[in-house]
């Protein structure tokens, strides 16, 4: 009995010590390296200040709350389509948070792990409004261009087959490539997850108006950060770091009021994830206040969706399946318990 009791509080206290690995990297380095889209309007781009912001930021800013007490200890490293596995794999960052599909391959294959789904979204198209096309069997014949090393080209692929109509397809490198190839004309079409279009038609364009995207939706794409297989410890404070915001949104917890809600809540739940009870940081490596840190300043899932690609947004997308599931949505957050 003496001994099960040692082993149980070892699997649970014990997580921290037993798992040296990327936390103890990351507090050496003082900072946490993220990978982030090149450029991409709402989940990861610079302001005019040459300040990082979007969606996927927001998830590496939480994990740098969460470890260090301090949302802007973090280095944004730009990565490719093509180049973004590669600098996981390598070490060279320690989360990759760009707007990266969950599919079995990627998922059996690269010795890489997807946390959690941050945005659920699907392959859209966006054409010019000159083309008059209305669905995409419009389109047949046409040059579509998409970027390389993505799910797109499969997706479209299967399309064709199941639909017997062919187009040609054009992979480029980066999505300045793509926006010239669109707007010379070289491709009539361009594809690529829904919300890269609107991030595209809503400040990659010079006349967002010419252009419109199609209703047709070919596939699924949940999008979500990725860190390097085994090492537990690491993947647990990435994906609880994400998931505190869904259940801060869930408990109306918010940056705002996160202080009155500390003092005042009499939720247990809302207790247990602002560190007042339980030891729920200590159980990853963590200071008890990780959540509170997180949701201080970072703030909500709702508030990060809002503010990068929401409708007081330059994008201006509905919540519709990334809404809670309380609110017809996707998105659950897993109790704290």
């Amino acid at each position: 009995m003496i001994r099960l009791l040692a082993f149980g509080l070892t699997m649970l206290f014990g997580l921290a010590s037993a798992q040296a690995g990327v936390l103890d990297d990351v507090r050496k380095k003082g900072l946490v390296s993220c990978g982030v889209n090149v450029g991409l309007g709402g989940f990861s781009m610079t302001d005019s200040k040459g300040v990082w912001k979007g969606l996927d930021v927001d998830a590496c800013r939480a994990v740098a709350a969460a470890v260090f007490g301090d949302a802007e200890k973090v280095k944004y490293v730009p990565t490719t389509g093509t180049s973004r596995f590669a600098a996981l794999q390598s070490g060279e960052i320690d989360i990759l948070s760009r707007n990266t599909t969950l599919t079995f391959l990627r998922d059996a294959t690269i010795g890489l792990r997807m946390i959690m789904v941050n945005f659920y979204d699907g392959q859209g198209f966006l054409v010019p409004k000159t083309s008059k096309a209305a669905h995409l069997p419009d389109l047949a014949g046409a040059t579509i261009c998409m970027l390389q090393g993505s799910t797109h080209e499969l997706n479209l692929t299967d399309w064709m087959k199941q639909h017997s109509i062919d187009f040609k397809i054009v992979l480029l490198d980066t999505t300045d490539v793509l926006i010239k190839a669109l707007l010379s004309g070289r491709c009539d079409a361009a594809s690529s997850d829904s919300s890269n279009l609107a991030s595209i038609r809503g400040a990659g364009v010079p006349n967002p108006d010419d252009f419109v995207i199609l209703p047709d939706r070919i596939s699924k794409e949940p999008l979500g950060p990725m860190v390097r297989r085994g090492d537990d410890q690491w993947a647990a404070v990435v994906q609880w770091s994400m998931m505190a915001m869904l259940e801060a949104e869930e408990n109306g917890v918010t940056s705002t009021n996160v202080d009155k809600m500390l003092a005042e809540s009499t939720n247990p739940t809302v207790l247990r994830l602002l560190g007042k009870t339980g030891d729920f940081g200590k159980l990853m490596g963590l200071d008890n206040a990780w959540a509170l840190n997180i949701i201080k300043q970072v703030g909500n899932y709702s508030e990060s969706y809002e503010r990068n690609v929401g409708l007081v947004s330059s994008l201006k997308l509905e919540r519709g399946p990334n809404a809670l599931w309380s609110k017809g949505g996707l998105m659950y957050p897993i109790p704290f318990r």
